[in-house]
């Protein structure tokens, strides 16, 4: 029996949940030709719902597709490495005309292709260290994409990694590009609302105002109850709402929480009876005790003050004023200073979000496994 609640890869449509709003909005802004900024936190669907629009076949049969997960990136060099390796794919692949055009529009790693006997094409060998001219590189992949002979759509995920690049004015050059081309329009996806609100939002900022604004939320909770007990009695199987609730409540609605335990739920439901709230909170508190290592190892590179604070912020919830002296003495911590310290480095170790200056655990299971 095929388990409804998916993990990995792409997810059928008929196993998508909602979403019909925002994929709407979406492939409307993108066929009308405007540039996007997805924000969401992470594990929310952001992903999955980029794939569900460019699967739609008014996308998928008028558009190339070019999808870029920037996350571990640390440098320019390696965002042109992956730019360029998704353009070459995505476009250079499609006929023998576009690939000869993309070859040798790529003048500066020319020299660099491999080549594949059996198909009589170049293959993208390029290592990082062959891009010597990163600005000249970066133009010319622009240009490829300017020359394809469909318009391109291209997602660039969690694009809030390129403030961490060592390069300066790194926002100022990929703008001076993107403005001018007159082929494609961009997704600029990010899970750091911060960072992503001050990229787009802030006037003084080289992407102010060049993109529509839209913010993914989790899925309602009656929609994704509704969702639950469609595919659960689709096969012959039954779970209380109270069950589905106490879920979602648990994991603050993060998407992939709810379908990883669900998943587990389904798999393991016995369509004689219905599976209730004790087997869901079982199902939590497994899933608590499959991250204990990995929770284990995040904490033991902290320093003291910083577990301090991740332990106070997490038992609140989400919250305000974390350097008041209201706080630190509530919590029993040192001072303002040590605690402005603390969290800056939580905030850039992606293990602290912040949001209308509310302070949170940026991973709801985390959470729990602190709180346990």
């Amino acid at each position: 029996m095929e388990n409804p609640f998916v993990l990995v890869g792409k997810i059928k449509p008929e196993y998508f949940c909602d979403r019909v709003e925002e994929s709407t909005r979406l492939v409307r802004q993108v066929t009308n030709e405007s540039n996007v900024v997805l924000i969401s936190p992470r594990r929310l669907g952001k992903t999955g719902l980029i794939d569900f629009c460019f699967d739609k076949p008014e996308i998928r049969q008028n558009y190339v597709t070019i999808f870029v997960d920037i996350l571990r990136t640390s440098s320019l060099n390696e965002f042109i490495y992956l730019l360029g390796r998704n353009v070459f794919e995505s476009i250079g692949l499609r006929s023998q005309k576009m690939m000869k055009r993309i070859v040798a529009t790529l003048k500066s790693l020319n020299g660099s292709f491999g080549y594949d006997p059996i198909n009589n094409t170049p293959t993208f060998d390029i290592r990082l260290g062959e891009i010597r001219n990163p600005a000249y590189t970066l133009e010319e992949i622009f240009s490829c994409i300017e020359q394809s002979d469909k318009r391109c759509i291209i997602a660039i995920d969690e694009f809030q990694q390129i403030v961490n690049y060592p390069e300066k004015h790194i926002e100022a050059l990929l703008r001076s590009h993107i403005q001018r081309m007159t082929n494609a329009n961009f997704i600029f996806a990010g899970s750091e609302r911060h960072l992503m609100s001050e990229m787009f939002l802030d006037s003084a900022r080289p992407f102010y105002n060049s993109a529509d604004v839209m913010i993914l939320d989790p899925i309602a909770e009656d929609k994704y109850t509704e969702f639950v007990q469609h595919h659960f009695a689709n096969s012959g199987k039954q779970i209380k709402a109270e069950a589905i609730h106490r879920v979602y409540q648990a994991v603050e609605g993060n998407t992939y929480y709810l379908q990883k335990v669900f998943h587990d739920l389904f798999a393991e439901a016995d369509p004689a009876s219905y599976c209730d709230e004790g087997q869901a909170e079982r199902a939590i508190q497994q899933l608590i005790d499959e991250n204990h290592h990995k929770y284990s190892e995040i904490l033991s590179r902290l320093s003291l003050p910083q577990k301090e604070l991740l332990y106070a912020i997490a038992q609140e919830g989400h919250t305000t004023k974390i350097t008041s002296g209201d706080f630190i003495r509530r919590n029993h911590l040192k001072s303002a200073s040590s605690v402005q310290a603390a969290a800056k480095k939580l905030l850039e170790y992606h293990i602290l979000s912040t949001e209308r200056n509310e302070y949170y655990v940026d991973d709801q299971l985390m959470r729990l496994w602190l709180i346990r």
